[in-house]
This record gives structure tokens, C-alpha cells and sequence, in this order.
């Protein structure tokens, strides 16, 4: 069970990263980044919730992989 739940944490992680990014290249955070120096917040909370999942995802699957 935890394998499949980490498994989902993991798939759900790039689905974020990879919104983030496009998010990141997208001209509402170039026209951000151009008045303020920093990109819009939605894109920074993406790839950081993205980056988070990731790593509980793959930190679940290798954990989980140990057990016997």
C-alpha cells in the first residue's frame, strides 16, 4: 500500500515540477520578471511543491524497498 501511495506522491511531484517550469517560462513571469526581478508566485510554489514530492515520492519508494 505505502508502495503505491509513494508511487502517486511521486507521479503527482513531476506533474508539478513540470507545470512549474512551464509556469517559469510563461510571459505573466517574464513580464513579473521584468517589473519586479522575480517570478510569480504561483510558478515558485509549483516547482517548490514539485521539488518536495519528489523527493517524499522517491524517499517512500526507497524506504518501502528496504522492508522485507
Amino acid at each position: 500500500m505505502m508502495k503505491a501511495v509513494s508511487v502517486a506522491v511521486l507521479a503527482g511531484g513531476i506533474l508539478l515540477l513540470i507545470f512549474g517550469i512551464n509556469a517559469y517560462n510563461s510571459s505573466s513571469s517574464d513580464f513579473s520578471r521584468f517589473f519586479t526581478g522575480s517570478a510569480t508566485d504561483k510558478s515558485i510554489w509549483m516547482l517548490v511543491g514539485g521539488v518536495v514530492a519528489t523527493v517524499l515520492g522517491l524517499g517512500g519508494l526507497l524506504r518501502g524497498s528496504k522492508r522485507v
